[in-house]
């Protein structure tokens, strides 16, 4: 099919298969700011932050890789660090040491750790809100040309990625980026003044994503935040679809026109009572699923949908971190049971640090996702949503479902399975047999009421979640 800049045939683009299959991708936020590596202590995740306190956030930002903008915040915590270990240094003085550090990193260590968690795909930060190329590109920034790597680290990604099997898509800041920026943003008319770039920065951001497009072919074109006002973004899905027909984007190309006069902003004002971010645009852009940051759907979604976030609190490395600020391997494995339950995707963060290694606490846990889906991945991936979703055992442990054809899976977050568990408010259907996905021990049943009650041969204990396969 041939795509045409404008929505209606965009919007004729039906989200791959593979997409929906896969379930589990890794996200990799990584550049300048994993020298500092620094955002302050966190005890609550960036959407606990800003509904406990969405003005104070600012000073005390979570993320590691907003660095140089909580260092031009002023009374941050990241400006106290920074002078206490950095002085008078600029943030673009972090690309010497940063390129130094990381001079003999082999990207095939990411690729090992992607393919041993287990997951379907990945998405590489190419150009982060600091403005910092991670490939040498043809089309420099045209206010610093030399800010971008020398050495391709996403082509190498790329193409070691595919090698073993892993699908790659490639983010990139689009309308953010704060070489064009000098001020903060402390606060939602900074976050929506910073959308408001010149045309220069707009040409240049298209030139660099159709590059990034031609050279690499990204499974996902995956845009943060928003896109420039004016810029006619169908042009920009047409090419991308014309050159990468499965290729899909996220929802994140809302284009936000900012108040240029005192009545405007007076309506803005306006507009914020009892909200945190501003209201949406009224202009909706085509996008094959939505996203969520540190939060999850309530309840099964029509649409596609991707949950993001960090193994710990931050998406760049934060050496603030410590071990109870980061997830278990049983923690992402129940999340992602119920991501995928609810049709969604789980796109978990990886923050390695500036030479490329990546912490222990996020390596064991990945390892442990990797080591679960190993053995009951038949019960994820290529999965869709079950009608209920879920109910609990006997125990009030939530019991999850997905389905693949005629077979339904209930996944068990329980601690162990006794030799008998109950799922109440759920009848298993007529004529369906039950087995353990794992070992395939046969289990026994009988409908009680609204409730279906399982007899196992034995206990099953020692996992994150249990799998039960039914099927005729």
């Amino acid at each position: 099919m041939r795509y045409e800049p404008a929505y209606e045939s965009v919007h004729r683009h039906a989200l791959p298969a593979w997409y929906d299959d896969a379930k589990f991708g890794i996200y990799i936020h990584w550049s300048l700011f994993s020298v500092p590596a620094f955002a302050g202590e966190q005890h609550r995740d960036i959407s606990e932050s800003f509904r406990e306190d969405a003005s104070g956030i600012w000073r005390n930002y979570p993320y590691a890789e907003w660095y140089l903008n909580s260092l031009r915040t002023p009374g941050s915590v990241t400006q106290e660090f920074h002078r206490k270990h950095y002085g008078n240094r600029s943030y673009e003085s972090f690309q010497k040491d940063f390129e130094e550090q990381n001079a003999d990193f082999d990207v095939s260590e990411w690729v090992e750790l992607i393919r041993a968690a287990g997951a379907k795909y990945a998405v590489f930060v190419t150009k982060h809100h600091d403005g910092y190329n991670l490939w040498p590109t043809r089309n420099p920034n045209p206010r610093c040309p030399e800010y971008h790597s020398t050495r391709d680290f996403v082509g190498e990604l790329c193409e070691g990625a595919r090698r073993a099997g892993i699908r790659m898509g490639l983010y990139y800041s689009g309308v953010f980026d704060w070489t064009y920026q000098t001020g903060p943003i402390d606060g939602m008319k900074n976050y929506l003044r910073h959308q408001d770039m010149p045309a220069e920065y707009v040409d240049y951001a298209v030139c660099q994503m159709k590059e990034l497009i031609d050279r690499y072919h990204p499974a996902i074109l995956w845009n943060d935040i928003a896109f420039p006002y004016g810029y006619n973004v169908n042009e920009l899905f047409a090419y991308y679809y014309n050159r990468v027909e499965d290729g899909v984007t996220c929802d994140r190309w809302y284009q936000y026109r900012v108040p240029q006069t005192d009545a405007e902003w007076e309506v803005f004002e306006e507009s914020m009572k009892g909200r945190i971010f501003p209201p949406l645009p009224d202009q909706k852009p085509h996008y094959d699923f939505v996203t969520r940051e540190y939060e999850e759907m309530e309840g099964a979604s029509l649409e596609k949908w991707e949950c993001t976030r960090g193994i710990g609190r931050s998406f760049g490395f934060n050496r603030t971190e410590a071990g109870s600020d980061y997830l278990t391997g049983t923690q992402i494995i129940h999340m992602l049971v119920r991501v995928v339950a609810q049709n969604g995707n789980l796109l978990l963060n990886i923050g390695p640090r500036a030479d490329g290694s990546v912490c222990y606490e996020q390596v064991k846990p990945l390892r442990e996702v990797g080591a679960w889906l190993a053995r009951y991945g038949e019960a994820i991936y290529g999965t869709r949503p079950n009608d209920p979703v879920s109910c609990t055992d006997q125990n009030g442990a939530p019991v999850y479902f997905t389905r693949k054809g005629s077979t339904v899976y209930a996944i068990f977050l329980a601690k162990e399975l006794a030799p008998q568990m109950t799922m109440k408010g759920y009848r298993i259907p007529e004529e369906m047999q039950v087995s353990l996905l794992c070992g395939g021990a046969p289990v026994s049943y009988e409908i009680q009421g609204a409730d279906t009650v399982l007899t196992l041969q034995g206990a099953q204990r020692g996992e994150a979640a249990y799998v039960m396969r039914m099927f005729r």
